[in-house]
């Protein structure tokens, strides 16, 4: 039986009647996404036809689920909310802080010793406030949630941008930060800008070296980074109903890359078996009355351009494999031409490392393919010239495939199966003989591959493919390789062609597991203790932040221009900072290290103010706090793309930053910093970023009468005395400006709740 089955029989049991109510209201056919996303408006919400990109409304998520790096943060706010008890069903997942170094066995060993205290306080805040804890080991987030928590017409938010996975069940899920997790655990209704729509049309059907992998990979290139901005991506089609249902989980999982609010699909008998296959067919009976409601409307996708603001139309009988690449997401080579942008663009050719797995591809059917390919390679006597690792995406999986005999066939071409956890995809990876100052390439079937993302090594040139391509790639050793047109030479001196490979959806003799991993609370947390030690170096009680003055902001000294792409992962990096996620003092040390300083096209080494030095982006601004002075960060475009981690936001506003200005924001940092009290502003006119100078102290005007709708002023003073009015604009609306006046939204939170 499904967890919470209660809670889903009581969401699906006035869903028909509630779609049918908002169909007379607005007028017309409906979405999929529309049903999902009026079906759970907020009880005070006036239902009407809310406006695609502007108009701002309350929600009420089914569910939250929270990863291990960001659980700790969202959780010590939670601790100061004033509940006595998680108001939705809320889950931590433990797969963040397992480091890969010499496999499974040992590096889960290592990360329980390691990463003991921070374990056990998630595992008693847990228990405390009645949230369900995934012990390490258990899987990585995405995976288990699809395995155990997903269904067909519900809505979820979690603390990690690839919460969109659980779309593969027909699933509303909308990576959030921490503070957001912390309205809905709080019984708070969750507010969201209603999304504009992108329909993807699928026709034909997959076949051949060519996966659910190559659709988001032809998208992401299609749309770009940004191009899902402030969009739910809804898949349709004769196409779509033959993909597996894990196939479109991969798909949903990387719409995080082109900046997508969501991504789903509509529910069909591939879901029904899924959920059948994982226990769960008293979902599927349930699922199975309300069809009509899981999907959209006839009309919608018989004329997809009168309802979605873009549709795009993709033939699966005429797609290739892709490689995206390097450094972005949305670099999308087909396969054909990615020999020749090898050569043009000087990749380095050799491949040095393949990975496979990860919250995007490792369902049963990811490994069973890429199976095929390496079991290719003892069949016909190849040597794998690349190493090779393996990472299963729960216990579930890893335990089916090891007695289905699949893990074998990695071990004996010379892979190396990982812990059940994110690992290299997060940068969680003590890669072996990484030399940073050569240029070299790996291949892997994660989701990013930002610079310095998987190892730290600004010379690596990571590329998304996948897991079969990925396979083949690694056993030639060559990134040009391409396994559907060449030729490879084995031991013998033969000439061999890899088959095509071969999958299985769904495992013949069903899913086995011995352990889970899941450890559920107690029915009664009044009397856990959750304790936090003072001389912690990883977990710190948090101080609320200052409310707003009143006063405009004047004298601001520029911290730092960051040129180009600034990602999450520039703002505050994974890896090796993941230890301290729980410690804002601490891993404040890493803000805006890996940004580009426009002045000097460097990292980490910006001008103080104050002493005319070039120093460090933490220790200027911590200089500049210690002497009150307040600081603002100017950005490009798209600033704050990738991961949903709120300690992007959360470090400038410790650090005493009170304002981000940039060219335009993605979508979960803006949030993010508006929820933590820093004003997150754009400039009216793009060219106005070449106005801002080093030296610049900088006002912002008109705060006293700050309103949805009503831009604000920026005055540039520059040091040679002469000044720029800049126009900025914001998105906030009444509520959001309330957060800022009080110093944050968990302050707001605090203050109704006493």
């Amino acid at each position: 039986m499904a967890f919470d089955i209660n809670m889903i029989k009581s969401a699906y049991a006035g869903m028909a009647e509630r779609v049918e109510k908002v169909c007379q209201v607005v007028g017309r056919p409906l979405t999929l996404a529309e049903k999902i996303l009026y079906s759970h408006l907020d009880g005070n919400v006036h239902l009407k036809s809310f406006s695609r990109g502007t108009d701002y409304v309350d929600f009420r998520p089914d569910r939250v689920a929270m990863q291990d790096a960001t659980a700790q943060m969202a959780l010590l706010q939670f601790m100061q909310a004033g509940k006595s008890k998680a108001a939705v069903p809320s889950t931590v997942h433990c797969d963040h802080l397992i480091l890969a170094k010499q496999g499974a066995n040992q590096d889960l060993t290592d990360a329980r010793v390691t990463n003991k205290e921070v374990y056990d306080f998630l595992a008693s805040v847990s228990n405390k406030y009645g949230i369900g804890f995934w012990k390490p080991g258990a899987g990585i987030i995405h995976q288990v949630i699809l395995e155990n928590y997903a269904f067909p017409g519900g809505m979820m938010i979690g603390t990690d941008s690839h919460t969109p996975n659980a779309g593969g069940l027909g699933m509303i899920a909308i990576g959030v930060g921490g503070a957001d997790a912390v309205d809905v655990m709080s019984g708070i209704p969750w507010e969201l800008k209603f999304p504009k729509l992108i329909g993807v049309k699928l026709t034909g059907k997959l076949s051949g070296w060519t996966s659910a992998k190559d659709v988001i990979l032809k998208v992401a290139g299609i749309l770009t980074v940004k191009g899902g901005t402030g969009c739910i991506v809804e898949y349709f089609g004769k196409g779509a109903n033959n993909i597996s249902c894990t196939g479109k989980g991969t798909i949903c999982n990387m719409g995080a890359e082109i900046g997508a609010t969501t991504s789903l699909f509509g529910y069909d008998k591939k879901m029904e078996e899924y959920l059948r296959g994982t226990e769960r067919s008293d979902v599927a009976d349930e699922a199975n009355k309300i069809s009509e409601c899981l999907t959209a409307d006839p009309e919608v996708y018989e004329n997809p351009e009168t309802y979605f603001d873009q549709v795009i139309e993709i033939n699966l009988s005429e797609l290739e494999p892709y490689i995206n690449g390097p450094f972005s997401p949305d670099k999308a080579w087909p396969l054909s031409q990615f020999a020749k942008a090898v050569k043009e663009n000087e990749y380095p050719q050799k491949l040095e490392v393949g990975l496979i797995g990860s919250c995007t591809n490792s369902s049963y059917e990811d490994i069973t393919r890429a199976a095929s390919i390496a079991k290719q390679a003892l069949d016909k006597k190849l040597k794998v010239l690349s190493e090779f690792t393996v990472t299963p995406g729960s216990e579930v999986v890893r335990y089916t495939i090891e007695r289905d005999g699949l893990l074998g066939i990695f071990e004996n071409i010379g892979g190396v199966i990982l812990a059940n956890a994110c690992g290299p995809c997060i940068g969680q990876w003590a890669r072996h003989e990484a030399d940073k100052n050569r240029k070299n390439s790996i291949i892997t079937s994660f989701n990013r591959n930002f610079a310095k993302r998987n190892d730290g090594n600004p010379n690596t040139y990571a590329f998304v493919a996948s897991p079969e391509i990925v396979t083949a790639l690694t056993i030639a050793g060559d990134l040009s390789f391409n396994p559907l047109t060449d030729y490879l030479v084995n031991e013998d001196g033969e000439k061999v062609k890899l088959d095509e490979p071969q999958g299985i959806e769904m495992p013949v003799k069903g899913f086995a597991v011995e352990d889970n991993g899941y450890q559920a609370p107690v029915k009664d947390g009044s009397k856990v203790e959750v304790n936090v030690n003072p001389a912690s170096e990883r977990l710190q009680l948090l101080t609320p932040f200052t409310p707003w003055t009143g006063e405009d902001l004047k004298g601001l000294n520029l911290l730092i221009k960051a040129k180009g792409k600034c990602t999450t992962d520039h703002i505050s990096m994974a890896g090796p900072w993941l230890r301290y996620r729980g410690h804002l003092d601490n891993i404040s040390n890493n803000m805006l290290i890996g940004a580009i300083n426009y002045f000097n096209e460097k990292t980490n080494f910006i001008k103080n103010q104050l002493t005319g030095k070039y120093e460090t982006v933490p220790d200027t601004a911590r200089d500049y706090k210690r002497k009150d002075i307040g600081a603002i960060i100017v950005g490009d475009e798209n600033y704050g793309e990738g991961s949903s981690r709120e300690h992007a936001a959360m470090e400038p506003r410790h650090l005493g930053v009170k304002a981000v200005l940039v060219r335009s924001f993605a979508r979960i940092h803006e949030t993010n910093l508006k929820k933590q009290g820093v004003l997150a502003l754009t400039f009216a006119n793009k060219e106005d970023y070449d106005k801002i100078r080093e030296d610049d102290k900088l006002d912002i005007v008109g705060l006293s009468e700050f309103a949805p709708g009503k831009p604000l002023k920026i005055i540039a003073n520059h040091a040679d005395g002469t000044l720029d009015n800049i126009p900025v604009n914001h998105s906030y609306n009444q509520n959001q400006i309330e957060w800022f006046k009080a110093g944050s939204a968990l302050n707001l939170i605090q203050k109704q709740n006493a």
